[in-house]
């Protein structure tokens, strides 16, 4: 699929009511709870993305958009958000409150077809469209949907039984802590 601002938009906007709808009122156990060692919390998960849309997201549309390829983008410091010790409400308001000014901000910066083919340069991998770092970033999202569902999930992965089998979020083993 071609990129759809559109289409990304709507998840953007999507992804901080989606996290309250599933979250804002569980127990705590199952908010503090992970995988297993080495893996992230329900909360860490929710630090990450704040941690996200403060330093990686918009500024890195920023960055291509002043210097383009001249300038690589700054190193993502994946684990920058561990040590956040807020309540979920907290770190849900203060997602929704960050994602709601990026997306405003993504308006308007007014972007044209020819923007999203301009390109950057990704301390990692190289040169990189305007396009595809705005697909990554909904795409990222949705990896930490699937990521809490996932540890949510492991919090039952004994008390369902034989049922295991067919209940795939306890058989994926996409990455929960470090990659």
């Amino acid at each position: 699929m071609e990129q759809d601002l559109t289409a990304t938009l709507a998840l953007l906007a999507a992804t901080p009511d989606t996290l309250d709808a599933l979250l804002r009122h569980l127990p705590e156990a199952l908010i503090h709870s992970n995988e297993g060692p080495g893996t992230w919390t329900v909360t860490e998960v929710l630090a990450h993305l704040i941690h996200g849309e403060r330093t990686d997201w918009l500024p890195l549309v920023e960055i291509l958009l002043r210097a383009g390829e001249s300038e690589t983008f700054p190193i993502f410091q994946r684990e920058g958000h561990l040590g956040d010790s807020r309540s979920v409400t907290e770190l849900l308001t203060e997602f929704a409150e960050l994602r709601a000014a990026s997306i405003a901000q993504l308006h308007a910066l007014g972007l044209t077809p020819q923007d999203l083919e301009r390109r950057g340069r990704h301390p990692v991998f190289g040169l990189v469209t305007l396009s595809q770092l705005l697909a990554t970033w909904p795409t990222h999202d949705l990896s930490h949907l699937h990521q809490i569902s996932r540890i949510l999930a492991s919090q039952y992965r004994e008390a369902v039984g034989p049922w295991s089998r067919y209940l795939g979020v306890l058989h994926c083993d996409g990455h929960s802590g470090k990659a």
